[in-house]
């Protein structure tokens, strides 16, 4: 029997928030002001601070005074920039001279980026001090350009915050009563809806279509800066969107070939892939008590041709060991958080989650019972408004690990933006660079993903 794998996910009503003021970055400190000496960081310019009385002039051979503040300050500029010891040396030097009660180094500050999509206020997830992932101080110099992101999914819908990143992609359902186009794989990964009738795939109530792939893509792509909608993590990666998941989910098989195509290998009988990807996201899954053969070959190939696998743990709340293929070697496994930094009442978790990223909660209010639902706390992307088949462009709040995976997927193709790194040292520099989570969670890996420190650290 063949395996079929479905996304495993809760849809709810729009998110409603507001605006949060993103914080100013660092200042600098008083006194000696080495504590804002940064590691790694390099200065040229200081701002020496005299007693009222001093005279308010700077002779040392090491540097040459440039202004004096509208404060009464002395700016000073060395020859060179100088790392953390040298400028330490040199600081220490000037607060001996006389008069001088204080010197810190002259820092450069940017602005933070905040973009002007209208909905971004309601993206807790990117930005909230408690469980966001702080994506925008990573804004500031990472977007993603150049890196491609394969979208493993239910294909995707036309999309105005979406379509300029999204390339042609692929149909990989080979099973084409599944498919719903009428026909096998083809080069067009348009979602046709996983819309179910009773009876079909042996439902005993209908459903509406999920359109689950935009929303993930959305996550990690979304257009930014646009005054249109959301934005998205890496906002000018590129999404490669591979529709696999049909009617009744998608089989090992064809996901299988999908991962190998995605990353550059050949499939048989389908043409070369034009747009490698260097990121792969599965919003996937199903329950296996391990990783089949066919799942670890794909992904040990993918990985060997440079490509990172990011995978949704899964939303049974149970042991991720149990559920594949986030079970299998070789894969980022991501678990799901809450907006008050728990773990999801719904995530899986155990000893091979490798990190956790936001994939929200949406619950009934109990005070009273079932008074209302609280979309506010679910992960906003695009979507569509089709029950069924595709209707006009929309926005949605949607949970699951379905929506954390792509978070991570997200600050990936911001990493590999800017510097070249193999998926051992992407997934080393993900672990290394989370942060506690502030709430309850066992199982949940290295931490909160944190986008800002992965950034600043590659």
């Amino acid at each position: 029997m063949r395996k079929r794998l479905t996304a495993g996910l809760a849809a709810v009503g729009l998110a409603l928030a507001g605006l949060a003021v993103p914080a100013l970055m660092g200042t600098a400190q008083a006194g000696d002001g080495t504590a804002a000496i940064i590691p790694g960081a390099s200065y040229d310019q200081f701002i020496v601070t005299f007693a009222d009385s001093a005279a308010r002039q700077v002779t040392h051979k090491g540097v040459t005074q440039v202004r004096e503040t509208a404060t009464g300050d002395v700016v000073v500029r060395a020859p060179s920039r100088l790392g953390r010891v040298a400028s330490q040396r040199l600081m220490a030097e000037l607060s001996r001279l006389p008069g001088v009660v204080g010197v810190e180094p002259d820092l450069v500050l940017t602005k933070q980026f905040t973009p002007n999509d209208p909905r971004f206020g309601e993206q807790w997830d990117l930005f909230e001090a408690t469980a966001g992932i702080n994506a925008p101080a990573a804004w500031d110099t990472a977007d993603g350009a150049g890196v491609t992101v394969a979208v493993i999914d239910t294909g995707i819908t036309p999309h105005s915050d979406l379509n300029a990143n999204v390339l042609p992609g692929f149909d990989f359902i080979s099973d084409a009563a599944n498919a719903r186009d009428g026909d096998g794989r083809d080069a067009n990964p348009n979602d046709e809806g996983d819309f179910l009738n009773v009876g079909d795939c042996g439902s005993p109530t209908p459903a509406t279509s999920s359109w689950h792939g935009t929303h993930v893509a959305g996550t990690i792509a979304a257009l930014s800066d646009n005054a249109n909608g959301v934005a998205g993590i890496a906002r000018n990666a590129k999404i490669l969107p591979l529709r696999v998941l049909g009617t009744c989910g998608g089989t090992t098989s064809d996901i299988a070939d999908a991962i190998t195509w995605a990353s550059g290998g050949n499939v048989r009988r389908l043409p070369a892939n034009p747009n490698p990807a260097k990121v792969i996201n599965l919003s996937l899954g199903g329950a296996s008590p391990r990783c089949g053969s066919a799942f670890q070959r794909a992904i040990n190939g993918a990985v060997s041709r440079g490509t990172t696998v990011v995978v949704a743990a899964g939303n049974s709340n149970s042991d991720v060991a149990g559920f594949t293929p986030a079970n299998c070697d070789n894969v980022v496994s991501v678990a799901s958080s809450d907006r008050s930094g728990n773990r999801a009442f719904y995530s899986n978790f155990g000893a091979t989650i490798d990190v956790t990223a936001p994939g929200g909660e949406v619950r009934l209010e109990t005070d009273p019972p079932g008074s209302r639902t609280t979309p506010q706390d679910g992960i906003l992307s695009t979507l569509n408004a089709g029950a069924t088949t595709q209707g006009a462009e929309t926005y949605l709040t949607y949970m699951g690990t379905s929506m954390a995976a792509p978070h991570v997927a997200g600050l990936v193709a911001l990493m590999l933006g800017e510097r070249s790194l193999t998926p051992a040292q992407i997934e080393a520099a993900l672990k290394a660079n989370t942060r506690p989570l502030p709430g309850s969670c066992t199982g949940c890996g290295a931490g909160l993903i944190d986008a800002a420190r992965t950034i600043g650290a590659i």
